[in-house]
């Protein structure tokens, strides 16, 4: 296997404000959020119809429902609904240029690599680990132009290890990971946009 690590990427990839990295990221994981938090409050928790004690004589504080912020098992006062979408919006433009951002920067600190083709025949996890401890990084990106079953099941049990296809990577995952691993066919797919 020869490994090639990419020191610089072409020009387009260069020069760009790392501002359109911080929107992508922020954007991806605004969306990620499901907005569906719901506490219940008093009105929707069920029970609690009957006064639980009589108003006068007993020395304590009037209570109309055991279902009050007050008791355990009670509603939820100010507590978070699900009105509120999350999601922000983001050019397609905006997110081309985080991603070669996020590429270049990978490039200028030696952790962008291309191996000539990522296939496990064995399906092995082991054989997987084995190939990896050949490019010794912390954690990888794994990028091949085309899944193939066999080394998707070598490679997905193994902690810190994602891989995907050029049509799944983004900026969020090409700054989140240590290290991007491609083969030469996903490498100049993406090169070339």
């Amino acid at each position: 296997m020869s490994i090639e690590v990419i020191k610089q990427l072409p020009e387009d990839f260069q020069n760009i404000n790392p501002h359109n990295l911080y929107l992508y990221v922020k954007a991806y994981l605004a969306n990620q959020r499901a907005g569906t938090a719901h506490t219940k409050t008093r009105g929707e928790v069920s029970g609690g119809g009957k006064k639980p004690f009589r108003q006068k004589g007993l020395g304590r504080a009037r209570q109309g429902s055991i279902r009050a912020p007050q008791f355990v098992g009670g509603g939820v006062a100010h507590g978070p609904r699900n009105e509120r979408d999350w999601s922000q919006k983001l050019n397609k433009k905006q997110k081309r240029v985080a991603l070669k951002y996020a590429l270049n920067e990978k490039a200028e600190n030696g952790k962008l690599f291309v191996v000539d083709s990522i296939k496990i025949e064995s399906g092995k996890t082991k054989d997987a680990t084995k190939w990896l401890k050949e490019i010794n990084q912390r954690d990888y990106l794994i990028v091949v132009d085309e899944m193939d079953e066999k080394t998707f099941l070598a490679f997905r049990n193994i902690p810190n290890v994602y891989i995907i296809t050029p049509e799944e990577l983004n900026a969020y995952y090409a700054s989140v990971f240590h290290s991007i691993i491609f083969d030469k066919a996903a490498y100049e797919k993406v090169i070339k946009g």
